[in-house]
């Protein structure tokens, strides 16, 4: 299996990400002709490269880690995990005395996810409007994408991580939601709800919480697909130390005609079809408890509000780039989109 994660240092960081992907292992080895460990590059070296906005068509050399730990084939695999537990690694490369690779260790948490207590809030009470005629007698999060109703697909992947406590906001169709999910049991967890009597917006309706969680929760609208690791937005959150983590997703968008710029009728440049990139909002949040001392009782209020609110009080935001697949299912477009693309990402 580790054989897989062996990249060359000139691949492109665009080609390494997809040997990332396909090793399952969410890490690369990058090695010269002789198999001698040159550096690693891992998931969270990805993430930093798409904020500093790196094209992702540089070799992978400009962004990989150059001193990474490692032990050697005489040393025992106990000293191989307690290098990881030390220092919080999920695998190390495993070297000869030429310092090619020969192995690699992965801790067993790695496949075997530490259960969380942290509650997983879904917002399940918009109307869909822009999915109409699809959304007349069914709430959006109960239609099926790739033959599986949305929710249920969100639901599983948060399980499959090891979060067990959820409260599903509702409001349009409740009861149809409600009667679906239950209470959990059915997928061995807890699933409570917030009912909204009337619309109040994603960070509304977090105010109608019974009791405040004791730590960071996570909000995530329920008409998104991704394959984003939520315990890996987790553990960013709390080792950055922010009062809130917002999920961004680089946005592309060609301009169809040539940019002009000029000065007092002088030409300066002309730039043809430019591609102009930048950060939409991804509808994840994590969130610490004191946040919702600022959310107004019985009030429409979405967390874009709070988040501009917490900014204006000075308090430390987050930003964690999403780089895996993601697809906000808002129209009917995307929602043929995703039923297209369901199986492929999700098999």
């Amino acid at each position: 299996m580790w054989k897989k994660t062996l990249v060359r240092p000139e691949m492109s960081i665009q080609e390494v990400l997809a040997v990332i992907d396909d090793s399952a292992l969410q890490i690369a080895l990058v090695v010269n002709e002789k198999g001698q460990l040159l550096g690693t590059v891992t998931d969270g070296d990805i993430r930093r490269a798409l904020l500093k906005h790196i094209d992702l068509s540089q070799p992978i050399a400009s962004i990989m880690n150059p001193h990474p730990r490692y032990i050697s084939c005489t040393q025992s695999r106990e000293n191989a995990l307690q290098l990881m537990k030390n220092h919080k690694l999920h695998h190390i490369p495993i070297l000869d005395r030429d310092k090619c690779v020969v192995g690699m260790e992965v801790a067993q948490s790695f496949f075997i996810p530490p259960q969380h207590d942290n509650l997983v809030i879904l917002m399940a009470g918009g109307l869909g409007q822009r999915l109409k005629p699809l959304t007349e007698n069914c709430p959006k999060p109960l239609l099926k994408v790739g033959g599986k109703v949305l929710l249920e697909t969100i639901l599983e992947n948060f399980i499959s991580e090891g979060f067990n406590k959820f409260y599903i906001s509702v409001n349009y169709r409740a009861q149809m939601i409600m009667d679906y999910f239950g209470d959990g049991s059915r997928w061995g967890v807890s699933i409570q709800y917030l009912q909204e009597d009337k619309p109040l917006g994603t960070a509304g309706a977090l105010a109608l919480l019974p009791a405040k969680p004791r730590e960071p929760f996570m909000v995530m609208n329920a008409d998104i697909l991704t394959k984003i690791n939520m315990a890996k937005l987790l553990e960013f959150h709390k080792e950055k130390q922010g009062i809130a983590t917002i999920c961004v997703k680089e946005h592309h968008k060609e301009i169809p005609y040539g940019i002009v710029a000029f000065e007092e009728n002088h030409l300066q440049h002309i730039e043809e079809k430019p591609v102009q990139r930048f950060f939409i909002n991804a509808g994840i949040y994590v969130l610490n408890p004191e946040v919702l001392d600022y959310i107004p009782l019985q009030s429409f209020f979405d967390i874009p509000d709070l988040i501009k609110k917490l900014l204006e009080e000075g308090k430390v935001i987050k930003v964690f780039p999403i780089r895996e697949y993601w697809i906000d299912i808002g129209r009917l477009d995307e929602y043929e989109r995703a039923n297209h693309e369901f199986n492929e990402v999700f098999a």
